[in-house]
Parts: C-alpha cells; sequence; structure tokens
C-alpha cells in the first residue's frame, strides 16, 4: 500500500517559547519523530505532519499560542489527533485547540534523561485533564518495542488506550483511623477559620495551565491569592543595599555553600550575578512581609529572566529553615525567623497549597517541616547494582532546600545555571538528596475539583559514581533525588501523574512517614479535596 493510500494520524509538536531552546532541542524532537512515524507506518497508517520544519528559524515547533491557533484552524477536527513531545514545551501553545479538537488525541512522550519528553507530556497531561479534555497517553524507551506498538495500534483502531491504575485507592469518609482524621480535621478548620494569603508573582509560567488553581476552588479552604508583579519585585530588588546584600553571601559561605565562579556572566557564574540574587532573597522576603504572605511564587522564567540572574538560589533558600537572617526595612525584626518561607517554584499553585498543608503538618508533628516539588525527570534502573528497585530521578530546575541534602548546607553547591534557558545566569542550589523517607503528593484539578494523590518513597544513596551518571543524563547544575516509590510501578505512575511536579518532604522514619502521610490526606479531605493513596494503605 502506497503513502498516499494509507489513513493519515495528524502530527502536532508543541515547543519552548525561547528560540535558544527549540534550536537546541529540534534534533532530539526529530529523531523521536522519526520512531514514531515508523511506528505508524508499520501498523499501516500514515504519519501527517501538521506544520512544518521552519528553515529561518531552524526548527519544527510550534513555539507560541498564536502559532498554535494557526496551525489548528488547519486541522481535520474530527481525524486523530498526536501530540509527540522529546523535549519541554509550553502547554498553552496547543491547548487551545486541542479543547475542541473532536477526534481522538493522544500524547506520546519519548523515555530521556536529556531531552525530557515525558516531562513535557506530563504537564500536557494535567493540562488536558484540568480543561476537561479526553486524550490517551502513551511513552517509550524504544518505539519498536512490542508493547508500545500494541497500544500505538490499539489507540488507532479504536480511539483510546488505557492504563493500569489499580495502585489508586480513593480515601471514603470511614477509610482513615479517628485519631488520623481528628487530627486532619482540626488542622483545616484552623486553616480555614485564620485563612492564609498566597503571594503570586504573575501567574501561568511556562503556559502551565495545570498549575492555575481557580479562585472558587482555592478559597474554601481557606486560602487566597495576593497577586503581585514581578516588577515589584525587581523594584524592591534594585533597593536593596550592599550591606544587606553582602551579609546574605557572607552567611552562605559561613554555612558551608560551595559556589563555582568565573569572568565571564555569560557562560559562567559570577560574584555580581550572586549579589543580585542575594538582593532578590532580601527583596521577597520583604514584600512577602508586606502584604502577610504565609507563601509565595515567583514566575521568573518570562520576563524577570530578562532583567535579573535566576531566581532559584532565592527558591532554595526560602524553602529551608535553616537560612540567612533578613530584617524588615528599618532594620528592627527578623522576618520569618527561624522557619521557611515556602516557595512554589514556577508558581506552581497546586504545589504551593501542597507545601502549605505540608508545612502545617509537619509543623504539629514535629517533623522536618522543608518541603519542595521537583520535576519527575526519569528513571532508571541502578546500574551500580546497590538498589535493586526502579530509581526515579526527581530533578528540580534550579534549587532544593539544602536541608534535604546530604551534609546539608556543606553539600550544597552553586553552579551557573544553563545559558539556554538563563541568558542573566544565576546560581543554582543544587546538591544530593540524602537518604531517608519522605512523603510524595501531588495537588491538581480534574473535574471541574481539587484532588490529591499522595504516597511514600524512600530516598536512596547510590554511589557517586552512578549520581554523576544520572547528572549527565539529565542537568548538572540542578539538584536530584533518587527516589523509590512503594508500591507504584513506573508505568502505573506515569498513567496516573497529573503533572511534571511533585511534592516531597521528609520524616524522621518510616513510622513518622506513613503517620504524616496519612494526616496529611485527612487535612487535605477536611479541606475539601478528593484525595487518594497511591500504592499504598491506611495501616501503620
Amino acid at each position: 500500500m502506497s503513502t498516499d493510500s494509507k489513513p493519515k494520524v495528524q502530527i502536532v509538536a508543541s515547543g519552548d517559547l525561547r528560540l535558544s531552546a527549540n534550536q537546541v532541542c529540534w534534533p532530539a524532537q526529530a529523531e523521536t519523530e522519526r520512531g514514531l512515524k515508523a511506528a505508524l507506518e508499520a501498523a499501516g497508517y500514515a504519519f501527517h505532519r501538521a506544520h512544518p520544519f521552519k528553515e529561518d528559524e531552524g526548527h519544527g515547533f510550534i513555539s507560541s499560542q498564536k502559532e498554535g491557533l494557526e496551525v489548528f484552524r488547519t486541522i481535520d477536527s474530527f481525524a486523530p489527533l498526536i501530540v509527540v513531545e522529546a523535549v519541554w514545551q509550553y502547554s498553552h501553545h496547543v491547548l487551545p485547540g486541542l479543547t475542541t479538537h473532536m477526534g481522538p488525541i493522544l500524547t506520546v512522550a519519548n523515555w530521556s534523561g536529556q531531552w525530557p519528553g515525558l516531562v513535557g507530556m506530563l504537564n500536557l497531561n494535567g493540562s488536558l485533564t484540568k480543561a476537561g479534555v479526553s486524550y490517551s497517553t502513551l511513552w517509550a524507551e524504544d518505539f519498536t518495542a512490542p508493547e508500545f506498538r500494541e497500544n500505538l495500534r490499539t489507540w488507532l483502531e479504536t480511539g483510546s488506550v488505557s492504563h493500569d491504575e489499580s495502585h489508586v485507592t480513593v480515601l471514603g469518609n470511614g477509610d482513615l483511623p479517628s485519631y488520623v482524621k481528628a487530627k486532619g480535621e482540626s488542622l483545616a478548620v484552623k486553616l480555614k477559620r485564620e485563612k492564609a494569603i498566597m503571594g503570586v508573582f504573575d501567574e501561568g509560567c511556562m503556559g502551565m495551565f495545570n498549575a492555575i488553581i481557580p479562585d472558587h476552588l482555592l478559597n474554601p479552604c481557606g486560602v487566597f491569592k495576593e497577586r503581585l508583579s514581578q516588577s515589584a519585585l525587581y523594584h524592591e530588588t534594585t533597593q536593596v543595599s550592599d550591606e544587606d546584600a553582602w551579609a546574605v553571601r557572607q552567611w552562605l559561605s559561613g554555612a558551608g555553600m560551595t559556589f563555582y565562579t568565573g569572568r565571564d556572566p555569560g557562560t559562567q557564574l559570577t560574584d555580581d550575578q550572586i549579589l543580585d540574587q542575594c538582593r532578590m532573597y532580601v527583596a521577597a522576603l520583604r514584600l512577602a512581609d508586606d502584604f502577610g504572605c504565609s507563601l509565595i511564587g515567583i514566575q521568573y522564567q518570562q520576563g524577570l529572566k530578562d532583567l535579573l540572574p535566576a531566581s532559584d538560589l532565592v527558591e532554595g533558600m526560602l524553602n529551608n529553615s535553616d537560612r540567612p537572617p533578613v530584617t524588615d526595612r528599618s532594620g528592627s525584626r527578623v522576618l520569618y525567623e527561624g522557619e521557611p518561607l515556602p516557595h512554589f517554584n514556577e508558581v506552581d499553585e497546586c504545589a504551593g497549597l501542597d507545601a502549605l498543608i505540608t508545612y502545617r503538618v509537619h509543623k504539629e508533628l514535629r517533623q522536618p517541616v522543608e518541603s519542595t516539588l521537583h520535576d519527575i525527570r526519569w528513571g532508571d534502573p541502578d546500574r551500580s547494582g546497590t538498589v535493586e528497585d526502579y530509581v526515579w530521578v526527581f530533578l528540580i530546575s534550579g534549587a532544593a532546600p539544602p536541608a534535604h541534602f546530604i551534609a546539608g548546607w556543606k553539600g550544597a553547591e552553586g553552579l551557573r545555571q544553563p545559558a539556554m534557558y538563563f541568558p542573566k545566569g544565576g546560581s543554582s542550589l543544587r546538591g544530593i538528596s540524602r537518604p531517608g523517607e519522605i512523603v510524595w503528593s501531588r495537588i491538581f484539578v480534574a473535574d471541574g475539583k481539587l484532588k490529591m494523590d499522595l504516597g511514600r518513597a524512600t530516598v536512596v544513596e547510590l554511589p557517586r559514581e552512578e549520581t554523576e551518571r544520572r547528572w549527565k543524563e539529565t542537568t548538572r547544575e540542578w539538584p536530584i533525588m533518587h527516589a523509590v516509590l512503594h508500591g507504584v510501578t513506573r508505568d502505573q505512575m506515569m498513567a496516573r501523574h497529573k503533572s511534571n511536579h511533585i511534592q516531597v518532604a521528609y520524616a524522621e522514619d518510616a513510622k513518622e512517614a506513613d503517620q504524616a502521610m496519612l494526616i496529611k490526606a485527612a487535612m487535605a479531605k477536611a479541606l475539601g479535596l478528593e484525595v487518594a493513596l497511591c500504592g499504598v494503605g491506611v495501616e501503620g
């Protein structure tokens, strides 16, 4: 059968907003598309790209919402459509068109640490879920694998493909022990009564529609947004004195953090970049105090990236209890003394609400209060033979709290953020997460309501050589966590999780982690969220 006579499947590829990222990432996307094309042709279908390679720009991605709208005007709304991703992508480039597409939709991702199509796809899946758009999803290390091709054929013939989600248990009213339920409900009642302010420095980072909680869903939890502008953060940063900035830098050096600096600001981390980040840290705390915020999120990626070094060092410091002290402008009062000011990376409000709930629960239980989101970046078997379990690479794009690192601040390192994404540079706050027991979770919007998935995991310590391999396969400038999920396989996690982000927090031991997980579940449920335990039960 000739290609012309085969039924066509339309293909689109969402990309970054930044030209440099699209150009660097295009070869990986092209290779992934070649693999998908071969799989489609083996199934008797033709691969039809719905938008061309752009010779003048050197890539074939949809690179803006405007372009996405134009592409979807030319697409047959009733025909099968595949969104194939080998890299990080901005979901809003294609989301408007997908919301009105009448034919079956399939999202497909490669499985690579270096080229995080799975990260981009998980964000798109979460956005489609929030928007109420029906879709199926597939991922594979190798598109010639029999399982992938069988699943692809099922979708081509039926318009849908499903995955095992037997690890998910939605909690009913009587599923939690009475003492757990009582503790969670008391924390929820206190939050609803006293209320909290979430400071949002510009909403909607990188097209992450799934990361925005509508006010009518957030407010009943007792949390209200203070919508702040990054221009206010920029201005406040310029008002911070050299003396205050140097005090932060000296504290970091005294705590044992190592910065790898050079003289070329275009490619290396410089002292001036670090000092500007120290100014932003002071500014963020003062603005948060001005508006009475219990937590804040900085968008950074667009707009602020053209004015200041990356915000990541700031974010990692804010999420740590042990951090440089900052006073108000008069110098009379230390702000948020002895506690973190929870920060939700990339203004992911779902992660922000999660961080606030985590902080309240862990503080009440006298467990470590530091939490952070990570990207579900990749996973791979441990090649050192240290552990038999499948080991996920959780890798936040710049900073995690040093309380999570082996050796704390002494294990913290500052490397220049990649120039492809961060033209003004700035230090990351990277380290290797210490071995221990964690609770993982994700809040997301589905069916018009807030939901939370949560479960348990163990962070394992791998030989340095294996850690370095994993860093080289992903992004070496960023903090890394080697996580083994309890009762959840790789494919179950991919099938269920509705975000590229996952929230994590440590507990002192397994028993305390189990208790923290259940009380967190109880608090979230009392706040009105639909809660599901993943891979674990309520015992313990």
